[in-house]
């Protein structure tokens, strides 16, 4: 007689949360339930009322979906699975992603295409799955539950919510990269280049940050831009294919990408330069500035995916 099929799940509502674009989902089996369980499927709507697909399927009760829609209501559900089949749909979780639109009195520093306020939700969901611990204490909710439905709203907002803040990412560095001042600072150790990356991943929308060059000695030509998770951690960013970047010395810069120079444009950095990052990722491009002039032409073309704000430096620089 074959085993009966797994009861459905149930989500564990105070592990689960949003942070940013990234939404952190838990669940167990049932506590009396005795059936055995071989793995998981976690299903997430396209944050717009669409259709359900499969975001991680294995044996982990607990996930971190990156490169979510910013300011979208999003469905997750998750069903269990043995040898026998795979059980009913445990109850739908609706979660809230942050905000991430400019006020009107914020300015960017280098020209950003006017249809910026109609960016959100023009795409098709996509994402990859990247497994973390939960963050806890970083969101406060409020529960309302109905039949099917259980809906999960922050009621706690930042200060300024109009810019997703983010930090660089210890877990994702070197073991020699350096960081200070709350993971908003880094440098590194070694001679050597080091990368390190930010905490949010982006995969759809328009997104603009600076870094300031606190510390540039004996003229070494950190590089910045972005990355795939999985990018080389200890070569200057832009040697594989998994990140694309634009690394500059006190004269001139270049851009590259898997190990590819191009675009040589004179204007370097000193202490104090300004670097910023814009990923259109509607138009699917990268843009470099130095001190709010842009840097060379359109750095890179057709984008796609999830990208993370990405450094590589020495320690002859701190960011």
């Amino acid at each position: 007689v074959s085993s009966p099929v797994p009861a459905p799940p149930i989500l564990q509502l105070e592990e689960c949360c949003t942070h940013n674009n990234s939404a952190t989902l838990s669940w167990k089996q049932p506590p009396l339930s005795t059936v055995q369980v071989e793995g998981y499927i976690l299903e997430l709507d396209d944050g717009n009322g669409g259709q359900f697909r499969e975001v991680y399927v294995g044996k982990e009760t607990m996930c971190t979906v990156d490169g979510l829609h910013f300011n979208s209501t999003y469905s997750a559900r998750v069903k269990a699975f043995n040898k026998s089949g795979v059980s009913p749909y445990s109850k739908t979780l609706v979660l809230q992603t942050s905000e991430d639109t400019q006020s009107e009195e914020q300015t960017l520093p280098f020209p950003v295409p006017l249809e910026r306020s109609q960016l959100r939700r023009m795409s098709p969901f996509s994402s990859t799955l990247n497994l973390q611990p939960s963050y806890s204490g970083r969101s406060y909710f409020e529960l309302r539950s109905s039949a099917h439905q259980l809906s999960l709203h922050s009621s706690l907002q930042s200060l300024n919510s109009a810019v997703a803040w983010f930090s660089f990412d210890p877990s994702s560095a070197h073991a020699d990269i350096i960081f200070s001042n709350d993971n908003l600072t880094v440098t590194c150790n070694s001679y050597d280049d080091r990368v390190v990356l930010g905490k949010t991943g982006f995969s759809k929308g328009l997104h603009y940050w600076e870094l300031s060059i606190d510390r540039y000695d004996n003229h070494p030509d950190p590089a910045f831009g972005v990355a795939r998770v999985d990018v080389l951690k200890d070569a200057m960013l832009g040697k594989d294919d998994k990140a694309w970047a634009m690394y500059v010395d006190n004269n001139r810069s270049w851009f590259m990408h898997n190990n590819s120079h191009t675009n040589r444009t004179e204007g370097g950095i000193t202490k104090g330069a300004t670097v910023g990052v814009l990923l259109d990722l509607t138009r699917r491009t990268l843009t470099f500035s130095i001190n709010e002039d842009q840097q060379g032409p359109v750095a890179f073309e057709n984008l796609e995916g999830l990208f993370f704000p990405a450094v590589s430096l020495n320690r002859n620089v701190q960011v």
